[in-house]
């Protein structure tokens, strides 16, 4: 799996006119699932995502991760999207291709075992609409943007 994770000061999506995932301080995660993954794929990128350092200490370095920060009571949250052009190659051409994204089921299956690990952690995850047309609206933080793959 491979997922976008921007530190966020807030994130929404939007379908159809409608909110309906948002987050405050924390993660917006842009993911998606490889057609040779697993549910040990899912739980794995969860678990890089949510220990990433990537927030400031008191010293203002990037050392405390999402968990880190709700455990210490901190207001975080995190919003997951679908997203399987996060698996496209335009390596050779213009036009991306999407060969190596699971397929529609299969790829709904692998993001709700993401984002199920997410929400064993008691952090609140709220995600968009699978298969939808969305509209992500966000205020990266920093910015910090980075690409995990598992």
């Amino acid at each position: 799996m491979r997922a976008v994770v921007q530190r966020v000061q807030h994130a929404q999506v939007v379908v159809e006119g409608r909110v309906v995932g948002a987050c405050g301080h924390g993660l917006c995660l842009l993911v998606a699932a490889h057609r040779e993954d697993t549910e040990a794929s899912a739980d794995k990128l969860a678990n890089k995502a949510l220990n990433l350092r990537i927030f400031g200490d008191a010293d203002g370095k990037m050392n405390l991760s999402i968990v880190d920060l709700a455990a210490s009571g901190a207001a975080v949250g995190v919003l997951a999207v679908s997203n399987f052009t996060v698996y496209g190659d335009a390596a050779k051409q213009r036009r991306p291709s999407f060969v190596q994204a699971a397929p529609f089921e299969e790829g709904q299956r692998l993001f709700e075992c993401f984002v199920s690990s997410l929400r064993a952690t008691g952090i609140p995850v709220e995600t968009g609409l699978f298969g939808a047309h969305m509209e992500v609206n966000l205020v990266n933080d920093g910015p910090v943007t980075l690409i995990l793959d598992t």
